[in-house]
């Protein structure tokens, strides 16, 4: 468990005015492409750097996390657009050209830069002409670290130091980096959280203090830092943060339940898949979770939809995120011991949101939080399977009739035919042997009239 807070290492007295080590020689793989991308800037004379996630993930011996290889360097937008032949102009006013390398990766190339005024949402920025004022700009110290082919890192803060101690630490004062982009909170929570650091006392001060200015972030960017956190290895360590220092509860404040142990556990205990695309399912199923304990486990479907609609999701995220919701932490007697409602439920949530559901019912079961045993649990994934496996209809396209079948029998077109092949789908889940077109027609004959 973290322990934000406690006192950091001890240092130096130039360490704790901010002046690090400078260069430090440490082994870095960067892929061939990042040293052809700098070469040719380099041929032009234009001082290049390796900066970003990579490098803190190599130095933290993690060469294949998620980190992105960017560079900085000296050269201006204009300049790079010339220098290569595709490009893409990501941001080109705040000097950040999209590069695409012999590997056909793009790679982020920016201009080294310094902030001019900051509005606690997005800085204005200036081109810098050196990279020592490039990173004085950066957040935290782990962040402020570049490495070069020949040259190796370059350290002016510590931050090799500090990942090697797990400590996270702002570049300068923690208040003055907060005031610039108050994203930096929930960013500094998610890297506590992500490499299992400590936060030095005065950055986690200057955290608190900071928290009533994340009401003026963007809903999309705080969407995207807590998808971030939910896609991670072990989101509870990040997600406790949230709580301790308040940013949940102004970011989330629909949750009035808070984020207490047992749903740490169930959300840790949902699994993901190491590919991007398994990750983002994972989180959205988190999501779930994180709802259904925190707005109570009969979160109310209005307010969920209403709390991701604030939060910018889309309407299939909402709708999946409800879908999974509507399971609870387990099945209860009702799916368990009655097969129409088993069937009407599975066939309200189609396969895939099912298997969401399935998902959140194995955490909880590893968790220990689930209501039902697990031998209740696999009973109905059996009975469910059984239906499928028999071909019990699940949707109005599964029945052996269809609206064609009444109107060739009179029926006048109309809500009426849709009103009868619903009830028709629900004796089939009764009986589904029913489930066969003469059956139909003569059962729909006994329950409406032909027009």
């Amino acid at each position: 468990m973290l322990a934000s807070g406690a006192p950091h290492h001890r240092r130096d007295r130039e360490r704790e005015r901010g002046i690090g080590t400078g260069r430090v020689n440490v082994k870095v793989n960067a892929p061939p492409a990042v040293h052809q991308l700098i070469a040719t800037l380099e041929g032009e004379d234009f001082e290049t750097w390796a900066v970003g996630g990579a490098i803190r993930d190599a130095l933290l011996g993690e060469p294949g996390g998620d980190g992105d290889w960017d560079l900085a360097t000296r050269a201006t937008p204009r300049q790079i657009q010339r220098l290569f032949r595709r490009t893409v102009p990501l941001g080109i006013r705040y000097g950040t050209v999209g590069v695409f390398g012999p590997d056909d990766i793009l790679y982020e190339v920016t201009t080294f830069r310094h902030d001019v005024i900051t509005y606690g949402r997005k800085a204005v920025v200036a081109f810098a002409t050196s990279l020592e004022e490039d990173l004085a700009r950066r957040d935290f110290t782990v962040n402020a670290i570049a490495w070069h082919p020949e040259r190796e890192l370059f350290d002016p803060y510590g931050g090799a130091e500090d990942l090697e101690h797990r400590l996270l630490r702002t570049v300068g004062d923690p208040a003055e980096r907060f005031r610039e982009d108050y994203l930096r909170v929930l960013r500094g929570l998610r890297f506590a959280g992500t490499f299992e650091m400590e936060i030095h006392p005065d950055t986690w001060k200057g955290m608190v203090d900071a928290v009533p200015g994340l009401a003026r972030l963007s809903m999309e960017r705080v969407r995207e830092e807590l998808l971030r956190v939910l896609a991670s290895a072990v989101p509870s360590r990040a997600l406790e943060l949230y709580e301790r220092c308040g940013a949940r509860a102004l970011i989330l404040p629909e949750l009035q339940q808070g984020i207490g142990p047992s749903a740490l556990a169930t959300i840790d205990a949902v699994r993901g898949r190491r590919t991007k695309e398994s990750r983002s399912v994972a989180a959205e199923v988190r999501l779930a979770v994180l709802l259904l304990f925190g707005a109570g486990l009969e979160a109310d479907p209005t307010m969920v939809a209403d709390t991701l609609t604030r939060l910018r999701f889309s309407k299939s995220e909402t709708e999946r995120v409800q879908a999974a919701i509507s399971g609870g932490l387990g099945p209860g007697a009702g799916l368990l011991n009655d097969p129409v409602a088993r069937r009407r439920w599975h066939a309200s949530l189609g396969r895939w949101r099912a298997h969401d559901v399935l998902r959140i019912w194995f955490a909880a079961l590893r968790a220990g939080t689930s209501p039902a045993g697990r031998a209740e649990v696999f009973r109905l994934i059996a009975q469910a399977r059984s239906d499928l496996r028999n071909g019990v209809p699940m949707s109005l396209a599964d029945l052996a009739v269809a609206g064609r079948d009444l109107l060739e029998k009179g029926w006048a077109p109309g809500p009426e035919i849709g009103r009868t092949l619903g009830r028709l789908l629900e004796a089939v889940w009764r009986d589904p042997g029913l489930n066969d077109r003469a059956a139909l027609l003569e059962l729909a004959a006994e329950e409406g009239p032909v027009r």
